[in-house]
């Protein structure tokens, strides 16, 4: 019997991003097309995307990007934000009615730097008590969010398929050096506004295709250094994960890698000398950190891109690369939608993470 057409079997969401190398800045648009080339992928229950160098006019403010659900969640959100932040511009967000978007919050966006005397009387760094001030809104202020909250960069997400996400937030307006993007199929989690990807913290996102089996574990190993999974969907505690190891620790973007897509003990075992040691050392020293389950991600941050498949390569990605382009997506008719062809296109292969970054000094030009 013939059941084409009739059974589908998802391999879950759909993932693009791009980034320029010398850091020209582009449009979003390019990104609204690629993403709707994998519109089966995804049901309508999330989209979005983030962008780099897209506020250069407050390129030394924190962006903070704010869904509200209504007015008095509003106020006392800005109250607080009042008590620990000088306001350098607030607005909307700006966006364009879509019938594809429904039912939208309030959504707001603030450039803030942080007050010195609090940041003092905290006796923080800037960037640990911009995060500390975020999870306390997001975990103590009912109907209050806030989904971005990076310098020169932004988060932009909704309910929806993801190209018209696009369209509503008008990123074809908005010019970066880097952009990633993600059509959701949930699984097992709600389908609300903060629980679209990218999730993100500082200057970090995160876009995601797969499942997290280890999340529990993940989950209560990183709440114990003051971050607070809070938005009912398991990839944003990976955000929490790459901003522990990469700003909290200290490590690389390719050895915070080593540890959330750890090889098996017996394939470390055939390894020699000092990589063996360094993948023994990582597995030893955050176990808990592993991530378990079929995943494809890309990890934006300051001036780069990491994407990485876990270990096992459950989930596709490809790799393609024009001029000083990188793209990524999770099939080639994503890619081929951006450039008809491409220098070169390859396959990660699975736990290799792929690091690009913008040349020194060009971030965001």
């Amino acid at each position: 019997m013939d059941y084409e057409g009739e059974v589908r079997i998802p391999s879950g969401c759909a993932i693009t991003g791009m980034i320029s190398k010398t850091g020209e800045r582009f449009s979003g648009e390019s990104l609204i097309r690629s993403i709707a080339t994998m519109h089966d992928r995804s049901n309508g229950l999330g989209g979005g995307f983030a962008g780099y160098g897209i506020y250069p006019a407050y390129a030394d403010c924190y962006a903070f990007h704010v869904f509200y659900d209504n007015l008095q969640a509003k106020e006392a959100c800005e109250t607080f934000i009042t008590r620990h932040f000088e306001i350098a511009a607030m607005s909307e967000l700006p966006t364009k009615k879509h019938p594809g978007v429904k039912d939208e919050p309030l959504i707001w966006r603030y450039f803030l730097a942080p007050l010195q005397t609090k940041i003092v009387a905290s006796q923080l760094d800037e960037k640990e008590y911009v995060v500390r001030c975020v999870m306390r809104v997001n975990a103590g202020h009912s109907g209050a969010y806030i989904f971005s909250c990076g310098k020169n960069m932004g988060v932009f997400k909704a309910v929806g398929f993801p190209e018209d996400v696009g369209v509503f937030y008008c990123l074809d307006e908005y010019k970066g050096y880097c952009w990633t993007s993600h059509g959701r199929y949930p699984t097992n989690t709600p389908g609300w506004w903060g629980g679209a990807h990218p999730f993100a913290i500082l200057d970090y996102s995160v876009v995601h295709n797969g499942e997290i089996s280890s999340y529990d574990a993940n989950r209560r190993y990183i709440e114990m250094f003051g971050y607070q999974c809070c938005l009912q969907t398991d990839t944003e505690v990976i955000a929490y994960i790459i901003d522990f190891l990469h700003r909290r620790k200290g490590l690389t973007m390719e050895e915070a890698a080593k540890i959330i897509a750890a090889p098996f003990w017996s394939t470390i075992a055939t390894k020699e000398g000092a990589e063996k040691e360094v993948y023994a050392f990582f597995r030893k020293r955050f176990p808990s950190l592993l991530i378990t389950g079929p995943f494809s991600i890309m990890v934006g941050f300051e001036n780069g891109l990491m994407v990485l498949n876990d270990r096992l390569k459950l989930r596709s990605m490809v790799i393609g690369e024009k001029g000083d382009r990188v793209c990524i997506a999770s099939e080639e008719c994503a890619l081929r939608e951006i450039y008809g062809d491409f220098d070169r296109i390859w396959y990660p292969r699975g736990g290799e993470a792929v690091v690009i970054q913008v040349e020194t000094g060009k971030g965001g030009q």
